[in-house]
């Protein structure tokens, strides 16, 4: 398991909210294709979804079929394949009718979501728009949520925390269990909205109250990252001891485990830098570097923060 630095934690989590398929699933007999995701292995997911988009005829099936393939789309995207994504979506856009109204809003979930993670957030906003109106129209509030929640990812910052509290009061009112499944990705996203306005008390209010939701659903890999995301804004608050303690404590209990994590050997490193002991720090930046470096994605977007964590593990001249 590996902790997320701000962008990836927001992604990961959302990625992983409770996943479904439409409530207009033509027969229960459907293979239920949500429930086959795995968010840490797109290109195995893709084979799945793969196999089973042959098991069914558009003919017999229509709107299925075409949910199966926004998700089909959607671990291109995750796989950085993005032209492969939007042909795949112009399939789904040509197929869609006035009927397919759960399809439809997955396609423009999928469109928008492929736009943001190939760092056009603006060409994605209208995608995620059009799909909390529709989403809100038809009373599907699990994907009007989504789409309030991926506003609040994409939307400049002025407007962030404005959509994520839209997509809380959405999932906390709503009857659909499934939209409140959303609440523990949206309370850590309001989180990294305060803390990327420098309101740093409420966002560890607020990661403090994610580490709650997802205690009580006893799930600790979120609990870690809810736990990483506090510590990593007490240092934020200059209470760089307290982050410390709990970033050993966080790869401790890890390492009983069996598991580690860039990132939070990063932290650690970062924390010892920060109280002058930058001998403390080398072994640490060094760790987050060997294993930090083989992600493609900071290979492709953050090559001077990998560059740095090397330079930082290296011995002293």
């Amino acid at each position: 398991m590996q902790i997320k630095t701000l962008l990836t934690i927001i992604l990961t989590i959302s990625l992983m909210s409770c996943a479904s398929t439409s409530k207009k699933d033509e027969s229960m007999s459907l293979a239920n294709f949500d429930e086959r995701w795995d968010y840490n292995d797109p290109a195995g997911t893709e084979v799945i979804f793969r196999a089973m988009l042959d098991e069914i005829a558009f003919k017999d099936h229509p709107e299925y079929h075409l949910e199966l393939k926004t998700q089909i789309a959607r671990t291109l995207g995750l796989q950085q394949k993005y032209r492969a994504g939007h042909t795949l979506l112009d399939e789904v856009e040509q197929a869609l009718t006035p009927a397919y109204t759960i399809a439809r809003i997955r396609y423009l979930l999928e469109r928008g979501r492929i736009y943001n993670s190939a760092q056009n957030p603006e060409l994605s906003l209208s995608f995620f728009m059009e799909a909390w109106e529709l989403g809100l129209k038809e009373g599907a509030d699990y994907y009007a949520v989504d789409a309030a929640h991926m506003m609040g990812t994409a939307a400049s910052p002025d407007v962030q925390l404005e959509w994520n509290e839209k997509a809380v009061e959405l999932a906390e009112k709503s009857q659909d269990p499934r939209a409140k499944e959303w609440l523990g990705s949206l309370y850590n996203n309001i989180g990294w909205t305060y803390h990327g306005n420098g309101e740093f008390n409420k966002a560890l209010d607020a990661f403090n109250k994610t580490y709650d939701w997802y205690a009580s659903k006893n799930d600790l890999k979120f609990m870690q990252i809810a736990k990483w995301s506090a510590a990593r804004t007490h240092r934020s608050l200059g209470n760089i001891d307290i982050a410390l303690e709990m970033q050993t404590t966080l790869a401790r209990d890890m390492a009983t485990s069996g598991e580690e994590d860039g990132y939070v050997y990063e932290e650690i490193a970062e924390c010892f830098q920060g109280m002058g002991e930058p001998e403390k720090a080398r072994p640490y930046f060094l760790k987050a570097w060997k294993i930090l470096s083989q992600d493609p994605w900071l290979q492709q977007n953050e090559s001077e923060r990998l560059e740095r964590l090397n330079a930082l593990g290296q011995p002293a001249p």
